[in-house]
């Protein structure tokens, strides 16, 4: 029998995706030949957005700029650890105006430890938050120095994972955190180092480890409460394997966000404390 979970009330941020398109490519999924229907992106997040709040989540919503396609992807603009705010430092200039509008909201809404940073990171793209690390992806973004300035932001060690595929450009293109505080993760191990895979296999020796054909449906862009898992319904290959350590999973339908590089996660930057 798988052990009985339980689902924590969350605060997430999003953006609506207003004025998302893809019109220039920082990653390999975005295709500006490709069109978005924007209509049809907004009703799948406001989807995404509704099925948090029926879950008993609070989600605050921060407010997009047409000048700004991609600040649909919230989880990119700061990490937040109990109520402490690191901004995001972006590598892209296409991109870099977003993490002054992430800092203002923040500072409007009167978080009091508000830091901007020195060195390039991209918020909850490469930060994955436990109860006892922080785990940092680098090699295609943020900086390996990003790192040491968050463990002394958040007091946490900060453990560096390299990221070895461009597909898999950040963090949680293939590593989900399932239990903060148990410190259970599902990871695609192909998307790290050899070096990196043998520290997740000590750190998490009973992870969920993700097939290729589901990685690539972005099936580890995903998050979880501690019980409901939300995650791209095209992941089939996960969905059992979640269900059998007593997870529930909930397929989402993102289509259109993926043009951008982005699914589950990638909308959802968690408030936490």
């Amino acid at each position: 029998m798988p052990r009985p979970r339980v689902s924590s009330p969350r605060h997430y941020l999003m953006c609506p995706p207003e004025y998302f398109k893809v019109t220039y490519s920082i990653n390999p999924w975005m295709n500006p030949a490709k069109p978005v229907d924007q209509r049809l992106a907004l009703v799948q997040w406001e989807d995404l957005r509704d099925r948090y709040r029926s879950l008993g989540h609070t989600v605050s919503v921060l407010e997009p700029d047409p000048e700004l396609p991609d600040m649909v992807y919230a989880a990119n603009g700061a990490t937040v650890v109990e109520g402490r705010v690191l901004g995001a430092r972006f590598a892209h200039e296409e991109r870099r105006a977003e993490a002054e509008a992430h800092l203002n909201w923040f500072r409007g809404q009167g978080y009091p430890e508000v830091r901007e940073p020195v060195h390039v990171n991209e918020g909850e793209g490469d930060f994955a938050v436990t109860s006892d690390y922080i785990l940092a992806g680098r090699g295609f973004r943020s900086s390996p120095l990003a790192h040491g300035e968050a463990q002394e932001f958040f007091g946490r060690p900060v453990i560096g994972l390299d990221l070895i595929d461009p597909r898999y450009y950040h963090l949680d293109t293939a590593l989900c955190v399932l239990d903060e505080a148990a410190g259970e993760i599902m990871y695609y191990p192909d998307a790290f180092s050899p070096g990196s895979r043998a520290v997740l296999t000590r750190l998490f020796p009973n992870a969920l480890r993700a097939e290729a054909a589901d990685a690539s449906r972005f099936g580890l862009n995903a998050v979880s409460d501690g019980h409901h898992v939300l995650l791209p319904q095209a992941a089939t290959g996960l969905f059992e394997p979640l269900r059998a350590r007593g997870f529930e999973p909930i397929g989402m339908d993102l289509g259109e966000l993926l043009k951008g590089g982005g699914s589950v996660k990638c909308c959802t930057q968690e408030l936490r404390g």
